[in-house]
């Protein structure tokens, strides 16, 4: 073999072991960062309610809505695969912290108690508040709901408004039970997402119902966010990445105007 033939093979190789190890390089770098974080690998698990529309819901058997969407898009800019996740309120956030999900997402508050134990991601919504009571009721304003009973479901930034208010709180999460809780005598009233009404009103008659958004000034829109655990610091930062690249591409107010009715993703 001529010396000319063996420095051309030796020049070969060493080409292709470059091309091999740039291969094994490129591939490693194509994983998430934050893999190691989710409860699966490669696959963002996502705990929402899965039946308080217009955020998620059933809808000829599959999980839909604005948090539903919200994560599919999530989840495909930061590249992984979702699976979405129905659990009752209760046991929501608790899921988070069991490690049953990556993150929650169900109209959210990113409120001061909760971010004591968990983390949360930019805002990504701005819910403003309604107050929904029966017809001819003397409950006219939120300062009204002193000393009454109203209906909300435990733990949530709902019956943190209502208490703040002085309300003795009914413990209820589900929307429909609520109102018609409200309809039957066992409530005065609720407080809840303005979106929530709205989109009940589309398919279900209010008469007998008087419902009057709440002022700002009495009780800022929830600023709304993804749930998650305080040690996912990798995923944190890839969800707002995210959530900065949906704001602008238009696919945030895209979604917020097709299952809220309008955008609520920029704060007034």
């Amino acid at each position: 073999m001529s010396k000319k033939l063996i420095h051309t093979l030796i020049a070969t190789a060493a080409v292709l072991a470059t091309v091999a190890t740039t291969g094994v390089t490129t591939h490693a770098a194509s994983k998430p960062s934050f893999n190691s974080e989710l409860v699966k690998k490669n696959v963002l698990t996502v705990g929402t309610e899965g039946e308080y529309k217009p955020y998620a819901y059933r809808q000829d058997g599959k999980m839909t809505g604005f948090e539903v969407d919200f994560a599919k898009a999530v989840a495909k800019k930061i590249g992984v695969k979702v699976k979405i996740v129905p659990t009752k309120w209760d046991s929501l956030i608790a899921g988070v912290g069991a490690k049953r999900f990556d993150i929650a997402v169900d109209n959210i508050t990113s409120t001061p108690a909760r971010k004591k134990q968990y983390a949360f991601s930019n805002t990504y919504l701005y819910s403003p508040y309604i107050l929904i009571t029966k017809a001819g009721s003397t409950i006219k304003t939120i300062q009204d709901v002193k000393g009454k009973n109203i209906i909300a479901g435990t733990g949530t930034d709902n019956a943190v408004v209502a208490q703040k208010y002085g309300a003795k709180l009914i413990p209820n999460g589900n929307f429909s039970t609520t109102l018609s809780m409200i309809k039957n005598g066992r409530g005065d009233g609720t407080v809840n997402a303005v979106t929530a009404w709205n989109d009940y009103k589309k398919s279900n008659a209010t008469t007998g119902f008087t419902a009057k958004q709440i002022p700002a000034k009495d009780a800022a829109p929830a600023e709304i966010g993804a749930l998650m655990s305080k040690k996912s610091p990798k995923l944190r930062k890839a969800i707002n990445k995210a959530i900065k690249q949906l704001r602008a591409d238009g696919t945030l107010k895209k979604l917020s105007t097709k299952y809220l009715g309008s955008d609520l993703t920029e704060k007034e």
